[in-house]
């Protein structure tokens, strides 16, 4: 069940290209934030654990518009990976490897896309039948050609490339093989929630979408 479930996420993710990161002060802000990002074309977000209103805005996500793909980003903990679980998110991603964490989530039945940056961390995630990871930070630790350079002998992972991924580079990244999607960080920058500027943010999702579908294709953020 936790293989299929991790499969199906992969195809969703893939369809999506990117996948929204986003850290919001306020629960009242998931709904605007959402429909502005499935505007631009992308039905999704991660909704991180860097701030209180987390578990509340995937909730209300979930109740107010269960057609958009959310899962709860940053679980650092077991206790912040039950919390993202009973408020209804579809999919765990943590910054590193966490093995407690990581084997909470599989006990749960939950997809769970831990990060990772070196090939011994690959390997613990393998050991566990996962095998879609997180490459974070992507651009400190060596970009494009150190994620080249992992698929030489881990052909079968695939990565979600977040941290240094930006507009100017998304493309290089997902013309790479084994990347799904990139996280996008920029897509909702806390400045532009704060404020208000929705308008901004759907065209910041559809310039996103724009570049996978250059890349991959019309099926992108379809």
């Amino acid at each position: 069940m936790a293989v299929a479930r991790l499969t199906n996420l992969e195809a969703d993710l893939r369809a999506l290209g990117v996948i929204p990161v986003v850290a919001l002060d306020r629960v009242e802000d998931a709904l605007p934030l959402v429909d502005a990002l499935s505007e631009g074309g992308l039905a999704c977000a991660e909704i991180t654990f860097r701030t209180a209103a987390a578990a509340g805005a995937i909730a209300l996500v979930r109740a107010h518009r269960p057609e958009v793909l959310v899962g709860a980003g940053t679980i650092l903990t077991t206790a912040q990976a039950d919390a993202a679980i009973e408020a209804g998110a579809a999919f765990l991603v943590a910054p590193g490897f966490n093995a407690v964490v990581v084997d909470h989530a599989l006990a749960r039945a939950i997809p769970i896309i831990p990060g990772v940056c070196t090939p011994s961390e690959i390997e613990h995630a393998l050991a566990r039948e996962i095998w879609l990871l997180k490459l974070f930070p992507a651009g400190p630790i060596g970009g494009i050609p150190y994620l080249k350079a992992l698929t030489g002998p881990y052909p079968m992972v695939r990565f979600v490339p977040t941290g240094g991924v930006t507009i100017a580079n998304l493309a290089e990244y997902l013309a790479v093989p084994t990347v799904v999607a990139c996280g996008g960080s920029w897509l909702a920058k806390a400045d532009l929630v704060r404020a208000g500027d929705f308008d901004a943010i759907a065209a910041l999702a559809g310039d996103a979408v724009a570049v996978a579908r250059g890349v991959r294709g019309v099926e992108v953020g379809a």
